[in-house]
């Protein structure tokens, strides 16, 4: 089994992960120059982002029933807590480590079901997907052109916009996952030993090669269908420090 497929995996989440990081930040920002008020800013800052916010609490509400766990009601009120910007949230029953997991990993996998179904019915990503893979670049060209000329381009750009932002867990979705992970760790590494490694391998190599090509082009996609949004945010963010004379300052460099 080749190991380049889980590499590319990998680095597609990485660069995914800088991009929404770069999104929230200079969204906020762009929200508090534009406002001067913290509370009126994490509002407009929310609602460009509300049906994934939206997406995201109903994902951990229906995977809770599904497990069995009580929930309360769903809040898509975005309010400031502790210093920090809280988009939603939804009471959840306490419960076990494995429970706890999967519905803190719930909104990751419906957004990716979403962001896949929208890009394979309007953006036809099974054949970037396919030009990708193959290296087929002139393919892959074609495909980027073609996908501007799809009905409401903008329209389904949004929804993965607002889907992929808000899809990733937060800090309290994944404060479960590291028992869980070790548990993997390990019970990978004593199946190693006993020497059940390449029969796993063996017959899980296919479908985890398939499944990896596949969350590949999804994020890769994601990550183009984000940089329009990119190019606006720090367009009107330029805009508006211009023409107050202000701009903001964020902690790892200075943007105007």
């Amino acid at each position: 089994m080749s190991w380049i497929p889980l590499l590319g995996l990998a680095v597609t989440l990485a660069l995914l992960l800088l991009v929404e990081r770069w999104i929230h930040r200079h969204l906020q920002g762009t929200m508090m120059l534009l406002t001067g008020d913290r509370e009126i800013a994490v509002v407009l800052y929310a609602l460009p982002l509300m049906p994934g916010i939206l997406l995201h609490e109903i994902s951990h509400a229906l995977m809770a029933r599904l497990l069995g766990v009580r929930v309360g009601r769903v809040s898509v009120r975005p309010r400031l807590a502790d210093q920090r910007i809280q988009l939603g949230f939804v009471p959840v029953e306490q419960t076990d480590a494995v429970r706890a997991s999967l519905i803190g990993l719930a909104p990751l996998l419906t957004g990716s079901g979403v962001i896949l179904l929208v890009g394979y019915l309007f953006f036809g990503i099974g054949g970037l997907q396919e030009a990708f893979i193959d290296g087929a670049w002139a393919s892959l060209m074609a495909h980027f052109v073609d996908m501007f000329r799809t009905p409401d381009v903008w329209l389904w750009a949004y929804v993965i916009f607002a889907v992929s932002n808000t899809m990733l867990p937060s800090q309290s979705d994944r404060e479960t996952w590291a028992p869980i992970i070790l548990f993997l760790v390990l019970a990978a590494a004593l199946a190693w030993l006993a020497g059940l490694g390449p029969t796993i391998i063996g017959r899980l190599g296919r479908p985890l090669h398939l499944a990896t090509r596949w969350l590949t082009a999804t994020y890769g996609f994601t990550m183009i269908a984000d940089l329009p949004f990119v190019a606006l945010i720090l367009l009107v963010e330029w805009a508006i420090g211009r023409i107050k004379g202000m701009r903001i300052e964020y902690e790892d460099r200075r943007y105007p």
